[in-house]
């Protein structure tokens, strides 16, 4: 395996996750899973940090109440229904149905969703499994809705931070809180258990100006058939489902994915990525230039 490097004005880092060159890689991951040490205090038992560790992901039945789940709903709403917003170069749109499929950086342009960043149950978990303060990294809500919204097809997050945002190492989490229910049905968040220990390094070159494709529908940073098909056989496939106020944390390298919703059941969410304060990003390992910020953030202040 080769090693590259990417320079900063302060430091060269070395690349540790080799991806986008002219064939697939498979390199075993070089970070831990669980950064905090073991006694460490937080909403997170031991018991849930060792599954976390093993599998990639935990999902939390309850993180907010019905009532909570309500009030976040209405904001939801009253965003993608703001001409405004729709004009922002923040939200994005289904490419068929052209209705707002993502708005980005949602804990700046809304004050509820920054106090939930900033809610221990929320940003105390991404502590304690990072091992040290965060900062958000990317944040997004999700609209899902029914008869025919489009999936987000199999990859890893970390490759496309690591390869697009600078992301030197795999000190970054997710957490995913449903806002409406997901059943089996309605294109619900898959994950690859395990799958977190192994990097996959895609093939191919990153475009200029990728994002503005990717995020309605991901191209470059995608595996292989043969990948995914002998990841799924070693790993197996979990579907997750759950009422409103549920969510799911996991690791930035899982391999996900979500299908389809054709039911008439809408699927809306609020995505938010917490990376280490230590992690912060540098220039791209594989992509010509960087995202814009509001897709992978240059302000590493600590959420407080």
């Amino acid at each position: 395996m080769t090693t590259t490097t990417t320079t900063t004005t302060a430091t060269t880092v070395p690349d540790l996750y080799p991806s986008r060159g002219a064939t697939e890689v498979s390199v075993p991951r070089q970070d831990p899973v669980v950064w905090g040490s073991p006694g460490t205090p937080g909403p997170v038992s031991l018991t849930e940090l060792q599954s976390y560790e093993r599998d990639g992901f935990l999902a939390v039945e309850e993180l907010i109440g019905p009532d909570e789940v309500a009030v976040y709903r209405q904001e939801l709403e009253r965003l993608v229904t703001d001409p405004a917003i729709r004009a922002d170069e923040r939200s994005i749109v289904e490419p068929k149905s052209q209705e707002i499929r993502s708005v980005f950086e949602v804990h700046r342009i809304s004050e509820l969703f920054g106090r939930l960043v900033r809610d221990e149950r929320v940003v105390g978990r991404a502590r304690q499994i990072l091992g040290s303060d965060v900062y958000v990294h990317q944040s997004r809500i999700n609209v899902k809705p029914g008869f025919g919204a489009s999936g987000f097809y199999w990859h890893s997050d970390f490759e496309t931070w690591h390869a697009e945002d600078g992301l030197p190492n795999m000190r970054t989490v997710s957490v995913s809180i449903a806002l409406t229910e997901n059943y089996d049905t309605n294109g619900g968040l898959m994950i690859m258990p395990g799958s977190h220990r192994t990097f996959l390094g895609c093939a191919g070159s990153t475009p200029k100006d990728n994002y503005k494709k990717s995020l309605q529908m991901q191209d470059a940073g995608t595996p292989s058939d043969e990948a995914l098909t002998a990841m799924a056989s070693e790993y197996g496939i979990k579907l997750f489902t759950g009422k409103a106020g549920s969510a799911t944390w996991f690791d930035c390298n899982c391999m996900h994915g979500s299908g389809d919703n054709i039911t008439p059941f809408p699927r809306s969410n609020v995505f938010i990525v917490f990376n280490s304060v230590e992690n912060a990003a540098v220039e791209p390992f594989a992509a010509p230039v960087r995202r814009p910020e509001f897709i992978g953030a240059r302000d590493f202040t600590p959420v407080r």
